[in-house]
């Protein structure tokens, strides 16, 4: 049927409205109305004179707008007829009507509700955020340095499609870090460069697991774990920790089916802990009698300090073991550099590498090629090692900043045992207890102050994780302040 003037879509017009926004608004007001079923299937449009002088438009205008909408299929042209809405919007339901779209999955409730529970919140780093690593002295200039050094030529191949598992450089300067550094030997190939720990994680669950497996998790332990393995339909088992870290004999006769165990033996997180030698051998024990994978997160393994002098003789990767061919080793740059930067890596069995470049290629292709080059060069030319020697002296001067500052600023309640390696600390409260009424508070007051029961599953332990290493003397003790004044307040109110 014809429409008439009442009928037709008018759009606002103010003066001096541009032409090009003006024909956007035809379009979308017509556009509108077929969707909304006001324009039904079989409505011829008016002409286009007719319809341009009751908009008080140019005829362009609305020409434009209507060869848009044929275009796109939603009317049609009739030679020596007319235009007419497209018969194929009578199969689309009116907006109005239609059904809500379906929400998310169930594994998708559970990967939303574990990662609510630990997310920090989207704000600049500020103590005592745990985690956030020094970038204030980050040799960003050095950097920029040597990514001038690229000729044309290397630019230009680095800006192609590459190799999904990794720049050949950076895989040959990462495996031989990992020798000096944690003991390990591998080989470059079997080194696949990813975008942090975090995809590490979710290749190795996607390509290892199966839906339903279960997996031995630290408890309390890290939530982006649990939520990646989530996220592949594996079921997250929580076993308790020791002095000694996850307590491998308890978890295998609580889940005697689990296909694998992903640990963080080095400085376990969030408690801290180090695995000792004999519970690492009953580890990889494990895993070689039940065919099963054995996952090192080594998130922040360079941090060892050694007790006074900041000389360390580190405590080698769990990797570097004799019989660890089932342990995939997953480290990241985010701590030892910077978490802008965004890149990581996993160690894998030779047999496996293709499958896990090809699961990276499916998921984003490839890390950016320029700042794999740069990499590899600031690890071949020894100046990641200057940088965390230096970060190893600043971190342990900050740890002990803290201990101090806290001790003080709450009259002797709040007392951080040291720790020769890592970056924050654990203030541990009685089992069970509240945790969260200060954390909201101190959240309140411009302080990060992360309760440890965000991090358990099944685990009564309670606490506060601080931060130390990304902050100057000055804010941890302002922020030491902050929490010192809560304690107080707390304690006089119970």
């Amino acid at each position: 049927m014809p429409v008439g003037r009442a009928n037709t879509p008018r759009p606002p017009r103010a003066p001096g409205t541009a032409p090009g926004l003006l024909r956007q608004q035809v379009y979308e007001q017509l556009r509108g109305a077929i969707e909304q079923g006001r324009l039904r299937a079989g409505t011829r449009l008016p002409p286009s004179r007719e319809h341009a002088a009751s908009l008080g438009v140019a005829r362009n205008t609305v020409l434009w707008a209507v060869q848009r909408l044929q275009a796109e299929g939603y009317v049609q042209a009739r030679v020596g007829d007319g235009t007419y809405v497209s018969q194929a919007v009578a199969t689309v339901p009116a907006l109005g009507l239609v059904a809500p779209p379906r929400g998310l999955s169930r594994r998708g409730q559970l990967i939303a509700e574990t990662a609510a529970r630990w997310r920090p919140p989207h704000v600049a780093a500020r103590a005592f955020r745990i985690g956030a690593p020094e970038v204030d002295t980050f040799p960003f200039a050095l950097w920029d340095r040597l990514a001038r050094q690229a000729s044309g030529r290397q630019r230009s191949a680095r800006a192609q499609y590459l190799d999904p598992a990794g720049d050949p450089d950076l895989r040959q300067a990462i495996a031989l870090w990992l020798w000096a550094s944690r003991g390990i030997r591998c080989d470059a190939a079997q080194v696949v460069v990813c975008s942090g720990s975090q995809q590490g994680i979710d290749l190795i669950a996607r390509l290892l697991l199966d839906a339903g497996d279960e997996v031995l998790v630290e408890d309390p332990g890290y939530p982006g774990i649990r939520a990646s393995l989530l996220g592949h339909g594996a079921l997250a088992r929580p076993v308790a920790l020791d002095a000694q870290g996850l307590c491998i004999d308890e978890g295998a006769a609580q889940w005697p089916g689990a296909r694998m165990a992903v640990v963080t033996p080095t400085h376990q997180f969030p408690t801290g802990v180090g695995m000792g030698l004999a519970r690492r051998q009953a580890l990889l024990h494990w895993a070689r009698a039940h065919d099963a994978w054995v996952v090192e997160d080594d998130y922040d393994g360079e941090f060892q300090y050694g007790k006074n002098d900041g000389k360390a003789q580190r405590v080698p990767a769990l990797c570097s073991l004799p019989g660890s061919e089932r342990v995939l080793y997953v480290g990241t740059f985010s701590k030892t550099l910077h978490p802008g930067l965004r890149l990581g890596f996993v160690i894998v069995p030779p047999a496996l590498v293709e499958a896990f470049a090809m699961a990276r290629a499916i998921t984003d292709r490839h890390a950016p090629g320029d700042a794999q080059a740069v990499l590899a060069r600031f690890i071949a030319e020894g100046h990641l090692l200057r940088h965390l020697r230096q970060m190893r002296e600043l971190y342990q001067a900050r740890q002990r900043v803290l201990i101090e500052a806290l001790a003080d600023a709450s009259d002797g309640a709040l007392q951080l045992v040291p720790s020769d390696r890592g970056m924050h600390l654990l203030h541990e409260a009685a089992l069970g207890s509240d945790d969260e009424t200060l954390s909201r508070r101190a959240l309140t007051a411009g302080v990060m102050l992360a309760p440890l029961s965000r991090y358990a599953m099944q685990s009564p332990r309670r606490g506060w994780l601080l931060g130390y290493a990304g902050y100057a003397e000055a804010e941890i003790r302002a922020a030491a302040r902050v929490v010192g004044g809560l304690t107080r307040r707390l304690r006089r109110m119970v």
